[in-house]
């Protein structure tokens, strides 16, 4: 409601000890009379809570108006931040309370706030709960007993604010003698009411009744959660309710909270002014930097490394209305649009997680001036025949004052292309020398300092001319009841201006007053209302000018349409109502519109609905008769006539109910299903015709055939019955009537039906006669057959009295059952089908077939050798059988008869395996089995074919082909030295060991195998056998082999020590003699690139080379010698060469040094192995190979 944007949304704190008042709008007060309403205007994403008549809280949000009440008549304090001040200002009848900046600050002026108040109040995520408006809103014009009642803490009741203001601000300079004076009194109105409130507070009770529900102002808010508060409105306060003691609930987590965010609130308000550049007519460009951190604030470490901006531009001072122009997070922007040569001010502020700081300090810029704005186009003030006389307004100079204006026309020929008639300072100018009645066309543009504006848009204009003739009669559009549509036609030989109108002149005959004008215009048509139905008005037209006005037209008649007739009376009926007709009458309607009924049509709905409606009659008579009606159905009927204004609204409806008569004859009834042979389900279906009434019961009646007495049934209200107590096989006539509350209706045709015959007797028990053991002839006799002959029989055969499973099914009476089992119980029992269905069955008969020969020996199999635990067993000359013993089919086993193939059977005892001897190796033999008991022998199995597997094979002979003192490679057989495992022979390696055992070394196909961690020294005893899939054969003779003794271990590097320029002396290390066997050592040495030579052999350690020569290198190496005892003789094993060393042997410059000179010993260089050289030679190719594709692909493909 203010004329301006509060400023009030930059963001302040509080003081966490006092409870926040949420600044509402600014009210507007209509103060006339004791109580006063006040318009709260809620703004945009803003809510405001109010309390209904009735106790409930209710939300508004923003934009909206709220009309609330002042109790005492008196406008509510309004309370402003410092370096705002309320003003009033009362425009026709309605104070509006303005929230308004100071403009400057003076010392001692009134602040509206408290003293202990901060500067500035903190954003509504980061504040603590505030305090709650609790008002009533006015429900009418009479209702003016709601309050205003807030409620806040009792530190927020100020008292005097003069002596208690620190800094102020001064009223405005510019404000005149009554706002002065208004605001004067309403300060001193404030401090009147605070003083009083401030005495009284600790001995009045609450001046509300409503304490009760709002007690606490952390509880309801202002339509926001708790910790939440609504910036950028003025604060609306009155009497405070009651005591509010301090904020117990504010916890220290919340002041560390308002701690952070003050630091927050103080970083984005040290923002410094931004900086204006590339200033244009109407484009600015704006740079700013990012807020600053205080000297030495330690508390900025976890804020984000950006902000949110926004640039606010103001074209009406430092104080003035400020418009956002930019929003983000750049910190430069372009503003555009601007008016030239215009003083703005412009200032940014800082945002940060919608915490806003203080806006920085306005930068005031200039625009540059420019070309005047485009002209609006002449106007024409006064013309005659041969002059025009224009006029202008002068537009927007933009900051350079207009030199001249430019005036340019078509010369009246209509091509577009202008001429300039007119250049100097003049607002308007005066055409003459122009033909009468023609057309010129003008466009006008203004020059400044800066250049010339655009030219308006091109307008036309017109000379007078002589007075138009009389125009045409005029014609009749469209006419209706109370209004007509007339057009009339431009004069033919009209000049052609512009300005011509017309006036249209209407008589009225009845009224005595002659012709009146109805329209004055320049449009060819008009609409003339308010006339009167079916009435004749006569119309002439005048067409005039400047120059004057024509004779009017002939006059021409129309008439109106006439109105449509009012509704008919209801119609009546006339005489009886009848099941099928009846007649009714009806009155012509009160107003017939102006015209007569020429036609009235009757409409007639089924049903009391009305759904559906049906034209039954049209003509002029007042009566008719509704036939070929169904009777006890209700018709609807009404009627409406026809004239020539339309037609009339529909008359009410009249309700007539035809009487209802009997039901017509019903379909004669039928069977449902098949007939059965004691009982019949029958049904039937309503009648087609049901008199008008529902069918309340139905009649069925039944007579054998050929009989004409008729028994009733059934009776009653469903449509289907069974008849019971019927005899199989007759015939019976059946016949159906319906009936209502009318009565009953006729018979319906008769319905003949013949029951089913019934299904056979049970059949006695079967005889069974066995003919062998595997055959039974199974007979019966014929049941009586219960009204139809019997078509078969089912026979069930099986050999469990609960498995019995049907076998036969036919017309004989007699069944032969073959593939019986021997000795074996079977039931059967038999059952007599016809037409009718099936019956029961007769009782089960039980049979015992005789004993028989065994059955055939089944799974017949070859015994694994795994599973033979028999000695001597070979599977070369050797077959292990196995089998199941058979069914005996009643009589014993006593033995079973083997035959395998020429020779003669062999017959065993009662047992499931045997095993069949002397056989030949590697041969093929068919067998198979059967059993025998005491009444014969029975079939023989299915032949299964085996063969003996070869014999063993024999040992081969053991050699030793290499040996050393730790392993013995051992060979045997001919072959290659790797096999494979699919081999037909493999071998099997036996070593003895310290106890006398033979244990195993190796198992497998190869020929030779490699004995690993012998002793020296030491004799070794072994054994071989072969075997393959005949079995294992027979092991090797012992044989013998002996390990030989281990040479000594190589010497490390022997060290060399310098004596003079020729001797030196080499030292080695010492080894235990072996096993008793002494060690003697040799020590080798090789000048230059000469041959190794021994230069001693003995037991010593060491050794003193003499006769060295001069530059040259010496080098050494040294080897231990073992001295065997054997009784063959000594043996010497000379172990292998340590590394060689190198001494060089040069002149001693001081030959008196006391110490002795140290040797470099270094190691040869060992060769590299075939493997080696190999792999070093294989990596070179492969690296040259990848070097020469990467060229080509490189170089040649590419």
């Amino acid at each position: 409601m203010a004329d301006h944007t509060s400023p009030l949304e930059a963001t302040q704190h509080l003081n966490t000890d006092m409870p926040l008042l949420p600044p509402p709008p600014p009210p507007m007060v209509n103060g006339d009379g004791a109580q006063q309403v006040i318009l709260v205007q809620v703004n945009p994403g803003e809510s405001f809570t109010i309390r209904r008549e009735d106790g409930q809280f209710q939300c508004i949000t923003g934009p909206a108006q709220v009309p609330m009440m002042s109790p005492n008549g008196s406008v509510p304090p309004i309370y402003v931040p410092p370096g705002y001040v309320s003003q009033i200002i009362e425009e026709n009848g309605v104070r509006r309370v303005l929230v308004l900046p100071q403009a400057e600050f003076l010392p001692g002026s009134h602040s509206p706030l408290h003293p202990h108040l901060p500067a500035f109040i903190p954003h509504h995520a980061m504040m603590p709960p505030p305090p709650h408006h609790v008002y009533t809103t006015v429900s009418g014009a009479g209702d003016m007993t709601t309050q205003y009642i807030p409620q806040y803490h009792p530190s927020q009741v100020y008292g005097d604010q003069d002596s208690h203001s620190l800094h102020g601000r001064s009223g405005f300079v510019n404000r005149d003698d009554r706002t002065s004076k208004t605001y004067e009194r309403l300060q001193r109105k404030l401090k009147d009411r605070h003083g009083g409130a401030t005495k009284d507070k600790m001995n009045s009770p609450p001046s509300s009744p409503q304490k009760s529900d709002c007690s606490s102002p952390t509880d309801i808010q202002n339509g926001l959660g708790k910790g939440q508060n609504s910036p950028g409105a003025a604060t609306v306060k009155g009497k405070q309710v009651g005591k509010v003691k301090g904020s117990p609930r504010i916890d220290t987590e919340t002041q560390e909270l308002d701690e952070e965010t003050k630091a927050l609130q103080t970083l984005l308000s040290n923002i410094s002014k931004p900086v204006m550049s590339d200033i244009e007519a109407k484009t600015a460009v704006v740079t700013w930097s990012p807020p600053a951190a205080v000297n030495g604030d330690s508390d900025m470490a976890n804020l984000p490394d950006s902000f949110f901006y926004e640039v606010a531009v103001s074209s009406s001072g430092k104080y003035g209305k400020f418009k956002t122009a930019y929003s983000g997070e750049e910190l430069t922007t372009t503003l555009e649009d601007l008016r030239p040569a215009t003083d703005y001010h412009t200032r940014v502020q800082a945002v940060c997680n919608s915490l806003q700081g203080t806006p920085s300090e306005p930068v005031s810029f200039t625009t540059l001036s420019c070309e005047p704005d485009t002209p609006i186009p002449p106007r024409k003030t006064n013309g005659t025949k041969n002059s025009l006389v224009l006029q202008w307004k002068a537009p927007c100079d933009n900051g350079s004052k207009i030199q001249k204006y430019t005036l340019e026309w078509d010369k009246g020929n209509g091509t577009g292309e202008f001429e300039q008639c007119y250049c100097g300072p003049l607002k308007q100018f005066r055409v003459t020398k122009l033909s009468p009645a023609s057309r010129y066309t003008f466009q006008l543009a203004a020059t400044n300092d800066m250049g010339m504006s655009n030219f308006s848009e091109a307008i036309d204009f017109y000379t007078s001319g002589s007075v138009p003739p009389p125009p045409a009669s005029p014609e009749l559009v469209k006419a209706g009841v109370t209004w007509m549509s007339i057009q009339w036609r431009k004069p033919s030989v009209a000049p052609a201006e512009d300005d011509i109108s017309y006036v249209l002149e209407m008589e009225d005959e009845t009224s005595g007053y002659g012709f009146k004008p109805k329209y004055n215009g320049d449009d060819l048509s008009c609409t003339v209302k308010n006339l009167r139905r079916s009435t004749k008005y006569r119309f002439r037209v005048a067409a005039y000018n400047s120059e004057g006005m024509s004779n009017p037209s002939e006059a021409t008649e129309f008439c109106t349409c006439p109105d449509r007739p009012g509704a008919p009376y209801r119609p009546a009926v006339k005489g009886k109502v009848h099941a099928n007709n009846f007649k009714i009458i009806w009155e012509p309607p009160k107003e017939d519109g102006g015209a007569t009924v020429t036609k009235y049509i009757v409409e007639m709905s089924e049903g009391s609905n009305g759904n559906k409606w049906e034209m039954v009659y049209s003509g002029s008579v007042l009566e008719h008769v509704c036939d070929q009606l169904s009777p006890g159905c209700a018709y609807q009927v009404r009627v409406y006539c026809i004239s020539e204004g339309g037609q009339s609204p529909l008359s009410e409806t009249l309700l007539i109910q035809t009487p209802a008569v009997p039901p017509g004859q019903c379909m004669p009834p039928r069977l449902v299903g098949k007939p059965k042979a004691r009982e019949l389900q029958m049904r039937w279906g309503a009648p087609q015709v049901d008199g008008g009434c529902l069918v309340s019961c139905y009649s069925l009646e039944m007579s054998p055939a050929q009989a004409e007495e008729h028994r009733e049934v059934y009776m009653g209200p469903e449509l289907e019955c069974t008849v019971i107590g019927l005899l199989p096989g007759k015939t019976y006539s059946f016949r159906l009537r319906a009936a209502n509350k009318a009565g009953y209706g006729p018979y319906s045709e008769k319905c003949e039906i013949t029951t089913a015959p019934g299904v056979p007797h049970q059949c006695e028990p079967p005889h069974v006669a066995c003919r062998s053991p595997t055959c039974a002839i199974v007979s019966w006799e014929t049941p009586a057959g219960n009204g139809a002959n019997v078509t078969e029989y089912r026979l069930e055969w099986g050999a469990a009295e609960g498995c019995i499973q049907l076998c036969y099914c036919g017309p004989g009476l007699t069944h032969e059952m073959k593939g019986l089992l021997p000795a074996t119980t079977y039931f059967c029992r038999v059952q007599a089908v016809n037409v009718a269905g099936a019956g029961l069955f007769s009782e089960v008969v039980l049979c015992v077939t005789p004993s028989s020969v065994p059955a055939a020996v089944s799974c017949l199999r070859v015994r694994d050798e795994s599973e033979v635990d028999v000695p001597h067993y070979s599977p070369s000359t050797c077959l292990a059988l196995q089998w199941e013993e058979p069914c005996d089919h009643g009589s014993e086993i006593t033995s079973y008869s083997i035959d395998f193939g020429d020779r003669q059977p062999i017959t065993v005892a009662r047992t499931t395996n045997h095993i069949i001897e002397n056989l030949q190796s590697d041969a093929t033999y068919r067998i198979r089995i059967q059993a025998l008991n005491s009444i014969g022998a029975g079939p023989f199995s299915h032949t299964i074919k085996l063969k003996t597997k070869p014999l063993p094979p024999e040992p081969p002979r053991l050699e030793c082909t290499a040996l050393s003192h730790q392993n013995l490679k051992l060979k045997w057989g001919e072959g290659t030295a790797k096999s494979l495992q699919t081999d037909p022979i493999q071998y099997h390696l036996q070593m003895e060991d310290r106890s006398g055992r033979f244990v195993s070394l190796y198992r497998g196909p190869c020929h030779t195998h490699k004995v690993q961690r012998l002793n020296e020294s030491t004799t070794y005893t072994f054994r071989i056998q072969a075997f393959n899939e005949a079995g294992e054969g027979p092991f090797s003779d012992v044989y013998t082999f002996t390990t030989p003794k281990s040479p000594p271990a190589p010497l490390k590097a022997p060290r060399i020590e310098r004596l003079d320029d020729h001797t030196c002396e080499v030292t080695w290390e010492a080894l235990q003699p072996m096993k008793g066997d002494p060690v003697i050592y040799s020590l080798q040495s090789m000048i230059g690139n000469s041959e190794f030579k021994q230069i001693y052999k003995g037991s010593a350690r060491s050794f003193q080379v003499s006769g060295l020569q001069l530059n040259c290198e010496h080098r050494f190496r040294a080897c231990a010698i073992r001295q065997c005892q054997n009784p063959e003789g000594p043996q010497d094993l000379i172990g292998p060469y340590s590394a060689t060393v190198t001494f060089s042997s040069q002149k001693t410059e001081l030959p008196s040094t006391t110490h002795k000179n140290t040797v470099e010993v270094s190691r040869t260089k060992r060769t590299l192995s075939d493997e080696q050289c190999a792999a070093v030679i294989l990596v070179l190719f492969a690296i040259i190979s990848i070097l020469i594709a990467f060229v080509i692909q490189y170089f040649v493909i590419k």
